[in-house]
């Protein structure tokens, strides 16, 4: 393979997993913004939608798969805390 077949081939590897990447940030983003009000029920909606996306980037290879790991369960525990005190 030639050095420029190599380069064109990485120009869209990184382009598509910039998107994946993107969309990953923006739904865990969204669900710490959730989780920073006070509706339990919408923070759990957007912490399991956050949880899909970490795991589509873990099978398309953009994410290691502890580091989406470690991801879930920071944003289980927060949702867990939410949900304790709510309820008290």
């Amino acid at each position: 393979m030639t050095a420029k077949k190599a380069a064109r081939q990485q120009v869209k590897r990184s382009q598509r997993n910039r998107g994946v990447r993107s969309a990953t940030r923006n739904g865990v983003a969204s669900a710490l913004r959730s989780m920073a009000g006070s509706e339990v029920t919408q923070a759990e909606t957007s912490v399991a939608h956050a949880i899909s996306l970490l795991d589509q980037a873990v099978r398309k290879g953009v994410v290691p798969k502890n580091t989406a790991s470690r991801g879930k369960s920071r944003l289980s525990a927060r949702l867990n805390n939410l949900k304790t005190a709510s309820s008290a």
